[in-house]
This record gives structure tokens, C-alpha cells and sequence, in this order.
């Protein structure tokens, strides 16, 4: 078993579900080509590993939020075109370039600042830019007739080339808000109509994110852009099991320290968590600063012991947590500790966690914190 070699807790990431997962949206998508989001550090999973393993698998695109995410790419060796999904700064513009990430534009400041770095760039290349329509999100984004006139601006910038047109979708995870996704899509339509009667069609036009990629084929264009979907989770308990996805995280630790305690002994800060009956208890290094939300042991967190569940004994403290393994559990220091991920026939899922928690699986695999080892298989 892979694992850290000092602090005996890691989160395990297997390549392989990543790879297949990639595999089965580009089976899907096909002949739109699929564009893996590794932002955030890949949703916490390590965004040059899975980067690699996702341009392995048949997608041609990566996407990051920002101008720094995709100097971490370059400076890896990453070579593919990837996608700046917010506006850089004017102050990151020249960088970007550099670097020759492709940013996404929405205001005429942007458009001034990527001419601008093209020119002190000096190379004589125009830059490939993709303008966004805010067609209902409205998170950023230019409105449609702005972006009408940011496209014309860059295609006749003689710095520029305006490679892709592009927007998100808000509700394509929800199926009965389709009307919802559907004027979206109009609303986009419209934009690139209006462009086309101005002679202007870029060549890579895409709306789907992962829950558009899976539910919306009008949405798939010229390229998908798919985050949690890579990751092995599908966008919402309504759109699972339309594709074979495969979790690629797990979080695992050793138990560091093991006792027996008697019934009515209370455990963790606040002592609210009260044995009923006399019980082992193992405590597992990891904690809130790791990514285990505090709230888990109120909610009715459980871990993997043994192949079994166990509940989370108390509060979760920053650093550990403590599990009640029952009265009759064998249980050692060392023995492995399944906090997301398969141990025997059973499984916890961010999902899971997400449901008890009331958020996300999104939330849940983007908080594992940095301290975390990552460790690498498949």
C-alpha cells in the first residue's frame, strides 16, 4: 500500500480512474473534444498528475481559473493549450502571454491588456483569446451585445486571434430546470449569429461543463469543458450513473494511538460525544486543517476500520479525529484508517460526506487541505 513515509496520513490518487474517466467523455462527446479543468489544484487531487494522466486519456485542453494555475502547467512541462476560464488582471496579462495560456476575455480593459502584452511580447504571434457571454449565470462574463463588440474588437486586433467564443451553463445539473439551459443556449445562439452575419465564426465554440457534457448534447459544440465529471464524480445525485465515473481520490491514515474506554466516558472538545457501552477507541491523524470538516462528527460521519463503518467519536480537533470501533474491535496502532475511499466491501464517498453536510462533493475534494501527502497510483 502506497502511503506517505513520514506522517502517516495521505490521500490517494489513482491515475488510472482519471484516465478512465477522460476516456468515457471523450467516448461520449466525441466528436467534441474534451477539455479537463484542473483548477484548484485539480480539485485537490494534484493538478500537474492529473493533467498529464487526462491529455493521456484523449483530451486536448486543460483549463485553470488562474494565470498562476497555468504557469505551474508550463513550468511542469506541460505544453497543451490551456484555458484561463476568469479574465486575468491587466497586471497578469504580460504573463500570460509569456507563457502562452490562452485568456478568456469580457471587458474591454481585458481586451487592452492582452493587446498590450501582445505587443510587449514582441514576437510577432497573435495571441489566441476566447470572449465569454454571460447568457444567464451572470457570474462574470460580458452581456450579449457586449460581447458582440469585445469579439469584433478582437478579431480585428491585429495582436489577437479570436480563437473561441465561449459561456456557462447555471442549472444543467438540475434536469427539471432544462428550460432554464435550454434559453441559455438561445441566448448563446443568438450572439453567434449575429457574429457570423458580421463574417466572424471562431473556430472553438463550448457551453458544457461537465453536467452539460452528460445531460445537454446541443451544449457539447467544438469542446466540453469537464471538471468534477475527470474526477470520478458525477454533477448531482440526479445526473449519476449516466456514466461510468470512477472516484479517483481516497484519504487514508494509521491509527496513532489506541485505547479501551468504559461506558459514559465523554470524548473531544466540548465532551459531547458519550460511549454507550464500554468500547475501543482509535485516534487517526487527521483533523480540520486536513480537509475533515468539524461538523462531520455532528452529522454522522463515519470511517473504515477494519472493513467496517465506525462512527467519529467527538468533535473533530484540527489535527485528529477519534473513532469508536465497538466493544468487540481489534484494533492496533498502524492499522489503516479509510476516511474517503473502498476498505473491504465497504465505501464513503464524497458524496456522502457532501449529503451529510449539506454542500457539495466539489467542496468536500477541493478542502483536503495541502498538508495532505498526495501519493500517486495507477
Amino acid at each position: 500500500m502506497a502511503e506517505a513515509s513520514s506522517r502517516p496520513a495521505w490521500a490517494e490518487v489513482d491515475l488510472g480512474a482519471v484516465r478512465g474517466n477522460v476516456d468515457a467523455l471523450v467516448d461520449l462527446c466525441a466528436p467534441a473534444a474534451v477539455c479537463a479543468v484542473v483548477k484548484a489544484d485539480g480539485y485537490g487531487h494534484g493538478a500537474v498528475a492529473v493533467a498529464r494522466a487526462a491529455l493521456e486519456a484523449g483530451a486536448t485542453w486543460l483549463a485553470v481559473a488562474v494565470v498562476e494555475e497555468g504557469v505551474a502547467l508550463r513550468r511542469a512541462g506541460i505544453t497543451s493549450p490551456i484555458l484561463v476560464l476568469a479574465e486575468p488582471p491587466p497586471a497578469a496579462a504580460a504573463e500570460a502571454v509569456a507563457q502562452q495560456l490562452t485568456p478568456t476575455l469580457y471587458t474591454s480593459r481585458g481586451v487592452e491588456a492582452a493587446q498590450a502584452a501582445a505587443a510587449v511580447a514582441g514576437d510577432g504571434r497573435r495571441v489566441p483569446v476566447h470572449v465569454k457571454v454571460d447568457t444567464g449565470m451572470h457570474r462574470v462574463g460580458a452581456s450579449p451585445a457586449d460581447a458582440v463588440a469585445l469579439a469584433e474588437a478582437a478579431h480585428a486586433s491585429p495582436a489577437l486571434e479570436l480563437e473561441g467564443l465561449w459561456t456557462h451553463l447555471a442549472v444543467a445539473d438540475e434536469p427539471g430546470r432544462d428550460d432554464y439551459t435550454l434559453g441559455q443556449l438561445a441566448c448563446f445562439e443568438q450572439v453567434r449569429a449575429e457574429l457570423a452575419r458580421r463574417g466572424i465564426r471562431p473556430a472553438v465554440v463550448h457551453a458544457a461543463n461537465s453536467a452539460g457534457a452528460i445531460a445537454h448534447p446541443a451544449a457539447r459544440y467544438d469542446l466540453v469543458r469537464c471538471g468534477i465529471a475527470v474526477y470520478g464524480y458525477a454533477p448531482s445525485a440526479e445526473l449519476a450513473g449516466r456514466l461510468p465515473l470512477r472516484p479517483a481520490l481516497s484519504l487514508r491514515c494509521r491509527a496513532t494511538f489506541v485505547r479501551e474506554l468504559d461506558a459514559g466516558e465523554r470524548l473531544s472538545y466540548g465532551l459531547r460525544y458519550e460511549l454507550s457501552r464500554r468500547s475501543v477507541v482509535a485516534t487517526a491523524p487527521l483533523g480540520y486543517a486536513d480537509g475533515v470538516p468539524r461538523r462531520l462528527s455532528a452529522v454522522g460521519g463515519e470511517v473504515l476500520v477494519g472493513g467496517r463503518r465506525c462512527p467519529l467519536a467527538g468533535t473533530v480537533t484540527m489535527d485528529q479525529v477519534m473513532v469508536d470501533c465497538g466493544s468487540e474491535a481489534e484494533v492496533a496502532v498502524g492499522d489503516e484508517v479509510v476516511l474517503l475511499g473502498r476498505q473491504g466491501g465497504e465505501c464513503v464517498s464524497a458524496d456522502e460526506w457532501a449529503e451529510r453536510l449539506g454542500t457539495i462533493s466539489y467542496e468536500v475534494l477541493c478542502g483536503i487541505g495541502p498538508r495532505v501527502p498526495r501519493v500517486y497510483t495507477g
